[in-house]
């Protein structure tokens, strides 16, 4: 039986203990590494090369997208299952972006975390069924309807009250870049303010309240 490695990352111990019991409980997964951040979770990834790293997404210090996008970096065969609670437009297209190769809720029953685990390991890409639909929805959206992920990040920021210039700062883009990201972000949503599009993103679920 081929033994497939595993990483777990996760901030919080008492959900990485469950994660490593249950799948312990499968003869060919096996628990090589811990994690509690992103920073962890590279330096397990290069050290330890693990054939699955079953990431959280929002962790203190560097999140689990970032953490994805420096694992695929130098590791472009990676093989990371996002294990998460939040299904929000703007962490799932963060996350796929970044080179997820799965995205799955934290209710996902065991057996299913199981198969996963194991396609992941074959390279294969598994979404929650909530996560596949929103991706379908998204993906047939009018196309002026559709914001990027950038223009997602950007109006997250907005959500938060930051000024353009701390929005730029935040991103490292010129503040002439966050104006036109917005009035990209105004005209997809059709609406005429900051405020607006806000609401428009939470009522579509593009953005979630933290």
């Amino acid at each position: 039986m081929n033994q497939i490695r595993v990483v777990i990352v996760d901030d919080h111990p008492v959900v990485r203990e469950g994660l490593a019991g249950m799948l312990a409980s499968q003869p060919d997964l096996v628990i090589v590494g811990q994690a509690a951040g992103g920073v962890e979770a590279i330096a397990l990834s290069q050290q330890l090369q693990p054939d699955v790293i079953l990431m959280d997404l929002r962790m203190p210090g560097l999140d689990g997208v970032a953490a994805i996008e420096q694992i695929k970096a130098h590791r472009p065969a990676a093989n990371v299952l996002v294990l998460t609670t939040y299904d929000s437009d703007a962490d799932i297209v963060r996350a796929i972006e970044a080179g997820a190769t799965g995205y799955l809720l934290k209710d996902t029953p065991r057996e299913e975390l199981f198969r996963a685990v194991r396609a992941a390991a074959r390279g294969e890409s598994v979404l929650a069924p909530a996560v596949a639909a929103r991706l379908m929805t998204r993906m047939r959206a009018p196309a002026e309807e559709t914001l990027s992920a950038r223009e997602i990040e950007v109006l997250a920021l907005v959500s938060q009250g930051k000024s353009n210039k701390q929005i730029g700062r935040s991103l490292h883009i010129s503040e002439a870049t966050v104006k036109t990201h917005l009035i990209h972000i105004f005209d997809k949503l059709g609406v005429q303010d900051r405020t607006a599009a806000v609401t428009v993103a939470l009522e579509r679920r593009i953005l979630t309240l933290k």
